[in-house]
């Protein structure tokens, strides 16, 4: 139902699973002291036990094939600084009942302040209105995320979408509930602003 690979400009998302990412070597990113800080804004801890990065993967292809939520390796292309290695993933959660996805993202501390996200963020909209004629996008960040804000808004912008509000006390971070900032993208939006 999803493509099993994207190739944007600079990055290669591929289908994460345990064919597309060793499981050590994704381990040693997911246990790593830089994690504590990438993952400060995810609903998630970084990993203290190889068990733990294993049903993580696990997690991820069963949600692919139930079809609720793509999930993608990203790696940078040839020529690109530290191209091949792991830079993180991207992620479209559906609701189809709704016809809406969610994008999300998060990448290595190296691979920051590139435009990675944004570009990735670019592919998944693609997917969502071109391919699965979905009818919108919706978008969160938590109201502490700064870097966050700044690619969400780009996105946004260039897409035509808007900032709907904040939504008080919505998503789980380590323990406690967070605000979130939620922006949306239309399919008619996204389609004036790619003509």
């Amino acid at each position: 139902m999803f493509p099993e690979r994207l190739e944007t400009e600079r990055l290669s998302l591929v289908r994460f699973g345990h064919d597309t990412v060793d499981l050590h070597e994704l381990y040693r990113v997911l246990s790593a002291d830089e994690m504590d800080r990438v993952a400060q804004f995810l609903p998630w801890e970084p990993h203290t036990t190889l068990q733990e990065t294993y049903e993580f993967v696990e997690r991820i292809e069963r949600r692919w094939d139930s079809h609720g939520r793509a999930t993608y390796a990203i790696r940078p292309r040839e020529g690109e600084p530290r191209e091949g290695e792991f830079a993180g993933n991207a992620i479209l959660k559906f609701d189809w009942r709704r016809r809406t996805a969610k994008p999300g993202a998060w990448l290595r501390k190296p691979f920051w302040g590139r435009g990675y996200a944004d570009e990735q963020t670019a592919a998944l909209l693609e997917i969502a209105f071109d391919e699965l004629d979905l009818e919108l996008v919706a978008i969160t960040h938590n109201v502490d995320n700064e870097n966050a804000r700044r690619s969400i808004e780009r996105i946004v912008d260039r897409f035509g979408g808007q900032r709907d509000g904040l939504l008080r006390n919505w998503t789980p971070y380590r323990g406690e509930i967070a605000d979130v900032y939620r922006y949306t993208i239309t399919a008619e939006q996204y389609r004036e602003a790619t003509a």
